[in-house]
């Protein structure tokens, strides 16, 4: 792929006028799947969704809680209800009033079955407008982390909703195709000027945005996306000044970018762990040749692969040391981890063989490994060292790497023995987790994991408001989940943004960047 090469400050004339333009331009491996801000919890589809909507309540540089298109928030009297004051003079991108309508069908469409998001806020009984500007949510019990939990929660016009046919959010799942997967109407900072999936999106200002009234607001008129699935050609475009900022820089060009006059790094630890899932509820895997029965049923097995893998092998070669052995599926920086429940299984291969033996598979078995090749930080790379590892127990991995655009609907549909996945959060809390990836019948969940007691006591982790109580009941759902073995992790993934040094931008430990707190420097 070629790049056209541009600076940061773009020069064009109008009426003989000279107009500096501020633009960036930024690449990532991947690009979003759908422009519907409510059909897909995945990262970069949510990166760019935050710069064209917004939710009630924002996350600042820090993932603190703050305003967005609510002004404040507050539990009534009755604790399940929460009561949200909105923004008055907002107005969407084509020009219609925001009022508490929006938000009353937001919140119904996030709620529908083809929404990824109903799953995050399944507490959710209904919202309800007071009046123009004050909206309430309703929960089916008490739900002391609602705010945390709807900070991805995009509010949409009713009005172009309806106009357009897409009252209810894109089903990803079976391809289909609607207006608001290239189309879209947010009150957000940037406003959608051009979309061609998986070649280039570009943003303009939002001349009408109410952010640009506060203090610091950002100072960009442009954003050019371009997705680049070469890490090397990435690194070469940001170094012949073809782009301004690379999100998933590949770690072995880090040191050779920081040396570079112009250019800087950011790096923090992101608070997203990368494991791979085992479909243990199918009578048989589809794809292995063991017929009538599924190894992975077997807790042995699973035992034995949670020893076959090399955790800081990954980590020191592949990773380049920028990530953190795994023992959980839960980051620290998240309420309710602990180093004790990230401890790593034992490394032992030897004993790996010896349970393969006593499980009844001294021969081994083959299985194919679903695996991404544009989502996660060298992620082919982690599973082709997965397939070697598993081999020396006798696991014959076939790998089937592909972009995340075919592989994630085949986790959702259900079509997977046995997959790679990563997790960031949401709401900075277990539950979301343990909700996503231990609860039946989660579009992210294919473990066929069965455990009715943990079930209820995540259920009850929602609605719990004792602190002490919570934190305990969350503690003693991951030492369940850690002990089915129904997940291998592998580690903690880190972050490096690699930018000009002009641009100031906020590393974010959930990796999506916000370009409304963005500023370019003269």
């Amino acid at each position: 792929m070629r790049f056209l090469i541009v600076a940061l400050v773009l020069f064009s004339f109008s009426d003989a006028t000279l107009h500096a333009e501020t633009v960036i331009r930024w690449s990532a491996q991947g690009d979003a799947i759908t422009l519907d801000p409510q059909a897909q919890n995945e990262g970069m589809t949510l990166a760019t969704a935050q710069q064209i909507y917004e939710p009630l309540v924002n996350r600042d540089e820090n993932m603190k809680l703050t305003p967005g298109l609510a002004l404040s928030w507050g539990l009534m009297d009755d604790i399940t209800v929460w009561e949200f004051i909105l923004r008055q003079g907002v107005v969407f991108h084509d020009g219609r009033p925001f009022t508490a309508d929006d938000v009353v069908f937001s919140f119904a469409r996030a709620l529908m079955p083809t929404s990824d998001m109903k799953d995050i806020i399944g507490t959710v009984l209904e919202a309800v407008a007071v009046d123009e500007f004050t909206v309430q949510i309703v929960t089916d019990g008490p739900n002391p982390i609602l705010p945390q939990q709807i900070t991805d929660i995009f509010i949409m016009s009713r009005g172009w909703s309806e106009e357009n046919g897409v009252t209810g959010p894109q089903d990803v799942a079976s391809g289909e195709e609607t207006y608001a997967v290239r189309h879209t109407n947010g009150t957000g900072p940037f406003v959608l000027e051009a979309r061609e999936p998986d070649v280039r999106t570009v943003l303009t200002k939002n001349s009408q945005w109410w952010g640009l009234k506060e203090d610091n607001a950002h100072n960009i008129d442009r954003i050019i996306f371009t997705p680049v699935s070469n890490a090397a050609t990435r690194v070469a475009a940001l170094l012949s000044n073809e782009l301004d900022f690379v999100l998933d820089t590949p770690v072995q060009d880090l040191a050779r970018i920081r040396r570079t006059p112009g250019l800087t790094v950011q790096s923090a630890a992101e608070v997203r762990a990368i494991f791979m899932g085992l479909d243990t509820g199918r009578a048989e895997l589809r794809s292995s040749n063991i017929k009538g029965k599924n190894p992975f049923s077997d807790i042995r097995i699973r035992q034995a692969m949670n020893m076959a893998v090399d955790r800081k092998a990954i980590t020191q070669r592949i990773m380049r040391g920028m990530a953190e052995p795994a023992g959980m599926l839960l980051s620290p920086g998240i309420g309710g981890y602990t180093k004790e429940i990230d401890a790593l299984p034992l490394l032992d291969p030897d004993a790996s063989r010896a349970l393969m033996v006593d499980a009844g598979y001294p021969d081994g078995f083959s299985v194919t490994l679903d695996c991404t090749n544009d989502r996660y930080m060298n992620d082919e790379a982690i599973c082709q060292a997965v397939v070697g590892m598993l081999a020396r127990i006798g696991i014959t991995v076939r790998l089937d790497a592909k972009t995340k655009a075919l592989h994630f609907p085949k986790i959702q549909n259900n079509e997977t023995d046995f997959y790679l996945l990563g997790w960031g959060s949401g709401t900075m809390d277990s539950h979301y987790h343990l909700n996503f990836l231990a609860m039946p019948d989660r579009a992210w969940n294919r473990t066929g994991f069965d455990d009715p007691d943990l079930f209820s006591m995540i259920d009850d982790v929602a609605i719990e408001t004792d602190l002490v109580k919570r934190n305990a009941m969350i503690n003693e759902a991951w030492l369940r989940l850690k002990a089915a073995e129904v997940y291998i992790p592998l580690h903690h993934q880190g972050l490096a943004w690699a930018m000009k040094d002009r641009l100031r931008l906020p590393i974010q430990p959930d990796n999506l960047p916000q370009f409304r707190l963005a500023k370019v420097a003269d």
